[in-house]
């Protein structure tokens, strides 16, 4: 276990702080403790840029269209199904 040396103060609404607790009581530990290995969870930013890259790097080409405005509309569509 690390050394913990920092204090921090954490406002949290009702509805994340039950969530909080009640996973600290599933898991039988304090919610100091769910906060914490949630931090340890978020990958490095380094990591995360390193995936993104990858992640586009590998993916299929696909066609474009031509013209600028096809493009925007496509874009859209695309969008709006995600929505």
């Amino acid at each position: 276990m690390h050394n913990l040396d920092r204090r921090v103060q954490l406002l949290l609404d009702e509805p994340r702080y039950r969530k909080v607790t009640k996973e600290a009581k599933r898991r039988q530990v304090s919610v100091a403790s769910v906060i914490r290995e949630a931090i340890d969870g978020l990958p490095a930013s380094e990591d995360r840029r390193s995936e993104a890259i990858a992640e586009i790097l590998s993916a299929e080409s696909m066609p474009v269209p031509g013209d600028p405005a096809d493009l925007r509309r496509e874009l859209d569509r695309a969008h709006e199904s995600t929505g």
